[in-house]
């Protein structure tokens, strides 16, 4: 079993990089202008990411020519899915915890930069139990297998 408290310590300085563009950038602007104002702060907090990172999920273990493109992959083991949108739903949740499968890291943070106040939302996946896991420790979703 994961622990839920450790992981969201781990992503207290990616989020606090969050928060700073969102201050400094304010709401309703376009959501690449966001992705480079948090690239722009990583760098500057020396946190160590990759940007547009592209993932080709395998079938029997052979790579597929489908490609995905993350945002950002933080300290080895943090997706952010940066988004700017009136609200956050179902699809952009999806995403995010098919990048954290895929690639199977434990972090994700799936941000909303346009309204006035950020919106982000955490989460965390178990590779033994294949499951999703909110900030309250409860399962949001799971990958049969």
């Amino acid at each position: 079993m994961i622990d839920v408290n450790e992981l969201k310590k781990k992503m207290h300085d990616v989020i606090g990089a969050i928060y700073e563009v969102h201050n400094e950038l304010g709401p309703g602007l376009n959501e690449s202008c966001y992705q480079e104002g948090l690239q722009m702060e990583l760098i500057e907090r020396k946190i160590p990411f990759k940007r547009e990172m592209q993932i080709h999920p395998s079938y029997h273990g052979n790579s597929m020519e489908a490609i995905f493109s993350l945002d950002f992959l933080c300290k080895d083991d943090i997706i952010v899915e940066c988004k700017a949108v009136p609200e956050l739903i179902k699809v952009h949740r999806a995403q995010l915890f098919n990048y954290m499968r895929l690639l199977q890291k434990q972090c994700g943070i799936l941000v909303n930069f346009l309204p006035p106040t950020i919106d982000y939302e955490r989460y965390f996946y178990d590779k033994e139990t294949k499951q999703i896991i909110g900030v309250d420790g409860q399962i949001v979703y799971y990958y049969r297998r």
